[in-house]
């Protein structure tokens, strides 16, 4: 009898861990916040709510809450999770990299831990309806000639893949970077902004935040940084086709504060593998015209420290402050 009771009693303990597992799983979830570290409508911003929204509706989070942090391009937004000891993570990309490298920030993404890696999207260069500059060829032939012929505008912060990627192109079109003018500004609705009051002459932004001007009818996208013309949108031409051999992808992940736990990575590992492969990620992925690009903690970790190496070259062009 006594053996039995403590067969009895050691089972329950198992089952009472086993209890104790998955309600900690549930306080993981029961009040998450993801940080999109910038305005409402930025291309972080754009993300985290597509996020909320599927991993709610399809009940993989039972509560998830969008926060918008802005500041010192993404780092406001970046330092506040690095305090917090709730559900909290935030939204990243490659700013993460060049701040530090630009010597604008002391963080790193060794500061974090990385949680996924998602999608990736075009950069676009875009001019108001009426300009009179008619292709990015004349355009980078005007900025050969005249460095200072145009005005740019770029958010949230110089060394982004917006303003990185223009300057990769004028670099290879013989342009010199340093020279030209940027002007920065809070979020792309602030670009355009200004650029439709002719206060810039020139945007680069990704083609999920100036899609919904061009479907406006107010700009008019002059390039794409794609390998081929987009089939939803036959109408932009390429770098390539406009005598300039770049092709470059902007991405965008999720992480969280440093020391999360094995099973609060391996619980996120889940639930964003579990969102990826939702009929309605499929539908955003189409909708923002966004290449899917999944990748768990793990393989983003490595992924991270490759795109650390990569951007300390890239950033051996001039990028002016």
């Amino acid at each position: 009898m006594g053996k039995k009771r403590w067969f009895i009693f050691a089972l329950l303990l198992m089952l009472l861990a086993g209890c104790s597992l998955d309600g900690d799983d549930k306080n993981i979830t029961k009040e998450v916040t993801l940080i999109a570290p910038s305005s409402r409508g930025g291309g972080w911003d754009i993300t985290a709510r597509a996020i909320q929204k599927i991993l709610m509706s399809e009940n993989i989070i039972e509560n998830i809450q969008v926060e918008n942090i802005i500041g010192a391009g993404g780092e406001l937004g970046w330092k506040y999770i690095q305090k917090q000891n709730h559900p909290v993570l935030a939204m990243n990309s490659s700013l993460l990299i060049t701040n530090h490298l630009l010597g604008q920030s002391k963080l790193t993404y060794k500061d974090f831990t990385p949680i996924a890696t998602l999608a990736t999207e075009w950069e676009v260069v875009i001019v108001a309806k009426d300009s009179s500059i008619a292709n990015a060829g004349s355009l980078m032939n005007d900025l050969k000639k005249t460095p200072h012929a145009y005005k740019i505008g770029v958010s949230p912060r110089l060394g982004n893949d917006d303003q990185l990627s223009f300057v990769l192109a004028s670099k290879h079109a013989g342009v010199q970077p340093k020279e030209l003018d940027f002007y920065v500004y809070e979020n792309s609705n602030k670009v355009v902004e200004a650029l439709l009051k002719k206060q810039i002459d020139v945007a680069t932004m990704t083609l999920s935040e100036a899609i919904k001007y061009y479907d406006l009818k107010q700009v008019r996208p002059l390039v794409i940084s794609a390998d081929k013309r987009l089939k939803e949108l036959p109408e932009i031409p390429t770098w390539k086709e406009e005598g300039i051999d770049l092709v470059f992808e902007h991405w965008r992940g999720i992480m969280g504060p440093p020391n999360m736990t094995k099973d609060e990575i391996s619980f996120w590992d889940e639930a964003l593998k579990k969102m990826v492969r939702t009929k309605e990620w499929k539908q955003t992925l189409q909708k923002y015209m966004w290449k899917d690009f999944y990748k768990d903690s793990s393989t983003t970790a490595r992924y991270l420290e490759k795109q650390s190496k990569m951007y300390e070259d890239l950033m051996g062009v001039n990028i002016k402050d």
